[in-house]
């Protein structure tokens, strides 16, 4: 058991730290870029935190140790974990922080453009992977149509982000580095330095997600939890500290845009880029009551956040109902027994 999880706090480490690393480097990239918040949140930040919800799965499936349905169930509940851990439990705990030194009652603020585009490709994209998994395991041409098209989804996201960003500049969304480069203290700060930097904290977050495979195998193991269960709560809880972390950073800063953008589109790339991955590289369906909760409690997390932008009721107090949802799932593994 301590072997377990020493092995499970050495890879959060590594994996906290080189997301970090990672997120330094594209944000400053994006400053030097004169990119808008906007880009910076919901792609650059977003799509460097996500780097390891990317990797574990790959992971699990391409090269992890243990048996193929063990491998299997690791990658399911890593992808599917991702976007229930940011539609729940990170948006909570934002909204926590933010009460707690803002105020309950004290409305968010995001840039709405992006805040609305975010939800609405999330919405669409994800609901789509997951309707995919439950078709029968013979259509695998429609599992491959269905991946291409979230492919696509992205990259016309992505084209839609960066077309606006001129504008929010305009209006005062330019990105600022929140560190120098980290780089930069021991070489002169420059494009190559930061795409060095890039390097070295993707092989990091890689040699981190094994190491995060083998000990949610363990656990699995010793506690007698089922791998979908550990990897729905134990793998995003670690892969997602840097958003969560940033996050809660911007908020206290009230740069909303900023904080919002990098769970929201962070959201976006794991509802799109990481099932149309996984529905190429291993079995894509769902047979777990835990993962149709996750994914259930995952929307109803995103349509609570939409209702509450539609209702001008985006602050702190209503916000702490995603972290609700969060405890709802808690207390079904709890009751259930984890199997």
């Amino acid at each position: 058991m301590i072997e377990a999880m020493m092995l499970l706090l050495s890879a959060l480490v590594i994996v906290f730290l080189a997301a970090q690393m990672f997120t330094n480097a594209l944000e400053w990239i994006g400053e030097k870029m004169g990119v808008s918040e906007g880009v910076t949140g919901s792609v650059f930040a977003a799509v460097g935190t996500a780097m390891p919800e990317t990797i574990v799965p790959m992971v699990a499936v391409l090269g992890g140790g243990a048996a193929v349905e063990i491998n299997h169930a690791v990658g399911m509940g890593a992808i599917l974990g991702a976007p229930f851990m940011l539609g729940t439990l990170s948006l909570g705990m934002m909204a926590y922080f933010a009460g707690r030194l803002r105020g309950w009652t004290d409305a968010f603020k995001p840039e709405l453009t992006g805040f609305r585009r975010d939800i609405n490709f999330f919405l669409v994209g994800y609901s789509m992977a997951v309707a995919v998994a439950f078709l029968p395991p013979a259509w695998q041409i429609v599992r491959v149509l269905a991946a291409l098209l979230l492919f696509i989804m992205y990259f016309l996201y992505l084209m839609a982000t960066i077309r606006a960003s001129q504008k929010l500049v305009t209006e005062g969304h330019a990105t600022e580095a929140e560190h120098d480069l980290y780089g930069a203290k021991l070489f002169s700060a420059s494009t190559l330095i930061a795409s060095l930097q890039l390097l070295l904290a993707l092989i990091a977050l890689v040699w981190g997600a094994r190491l995060f495979v083998a000990g949610a195998e363990s656990m699995s193991e010793l506690i007698g939890i089922a791998a979908l269960v550990v990897s729905l709560l134990i793998v995003p809880v670690a892969t997602e500290l840097p958003e969560k972390v940033n996050s809660i950073l911007w908020i206290r800063r009230r740069r909303d845009t900023l904080a919002f953008g990098n769970i929201t589109g962070a959201m976006v790339f794991q509802g799109t880029i990481i099932p149309a991955i996984g529905m190429l590289i291993m079995p894509w369906h769902i047979d777990s009551s835990y993962a149709v909760a996750s994914v259930a409690l995952a929307l109803s997390g995103v349509a609570w956040l939409w209702f509450l932008l539609k209702s001008e009721r985006l602050t702190p107090v209503w916000l702490m109902g995603n972290a609700v949802l969060y405890g709802l799932f808690i207390v079904m593994v709890v009751v259930g027994g984890g199997r």
